[in-house]
């Protein structure tokens, strides 16, 4: 939605595209290729939907050397912070340029409150003042049973976060490996998050043209749901979700197989 987003604060967004040979991550190089003399600020995902991708000290530190720089905002999506694997941990962009930094959260991913739609920005006082304005005309604010529910969920501790990211990892790898397996399928290990960014442009055929026809297919013959990669910015792959059981993976996988099989 972050392109949306910019077009209805009247904005013009330009997208940097990435790729699996760079991490799916943004460098400082690129980043000062694409700045105009118009551009106001950056959005920056990490542990990024739909790759995973999960940025490191050293590349948020040239990121915010380019924002500072040019004295832009950034506009840094976190809701996925807890969910990083491999001895990862998250690092903020706002540690280093807390003066230029809007960070964005919610409860959806880290605490399962998906559907209660509470989370929270926190930046700079004036420009945080000035939301609250804006925010004020439109939703007034979230219910209290909801902010009663939030609360709890940061002062009771981190045993069910820590469990979940453990599970999670688990059926991280339990994904890949299954896709892999599917000849055509080509699907790199996300670092955080709770998706797999899949090339399958290998499946592209006459009857398959693109990620949108592709995942068509798969809703129709396997009654998988799936998220075409156009959508991100790259036909060539689909975006499957990992926020779901063992059972469920396992019986997906199988499913996509079996309706694979019939494209060969």
């Amino acid at each position: 939605s972050y392109a949306e987003m910019v077009k209805f604060a009247d904005g013009i967004p330009i997208i940097v595209k990435t790729t699996r040979a760079d991490g799916f991550k943004l460098s400082k190089e690129r980043l000062k290729e694409a700045i105009t003399e118009r551009t106001k600020g950056i959005i920056l995902n990490s542990p990024s939907n739909p790759t995973g991708a999960v940025y490191t000290e050293k590349e948020l530190l040239g990121i915010a050397s380019v924002i500072k720089e040019n004295n832009l905002w950034v506009i840094s999506d976190e809701v996925y912070e807890k969910f990083v694997y491999d001895g990862l941990s998250h690092k903020s962009i706002a540690q280093f340029i807390p003066k230029n930094t809007v960070v964005i959260n919610g409860f959806s991913k880290t605490y399962a409150m998906t559907g209660l739609r509470i989370g929270y920005a926190a930046g700079p006082i004036d420009l945080i003042k000035a939301a609250g304005r804006i925010q004020s005309q439109t939703t007034s604010n979230p219910c209290s049973v909801i902010q009663y529910g939030a609360l709890a969920a940061i002062t009771s501790g981190n045993d069910f976060v820590l469990n979940m990211v453990s599970t999670f990892e688990k059926r991280r790898r339990l994904i890949v490996d299954g896709l892999n397996q599917i000849k055509g399928m080509d699907c790199p290990m996300p670092q955080g998050a709770f998706y797999a960014f899949c090339e399958v442009s290998g499946l592209f055929k006459e009857k398959i043209k693109g990620s949108s026809s592709l995942a068509e297919f798969l809703i129709e013959e396997a009654k998988v749901a799936l998220v075409p990669g156009v959508a991100f910015g790259d036909d060539n792959y689909l975006r499957f979700s990992y926020a779901a059981s063992t059972k469920d993976i396992e019986e997906g996988i199988l499913r996509i197989k079996e309706a694979i099989s019939h494209l060969q």
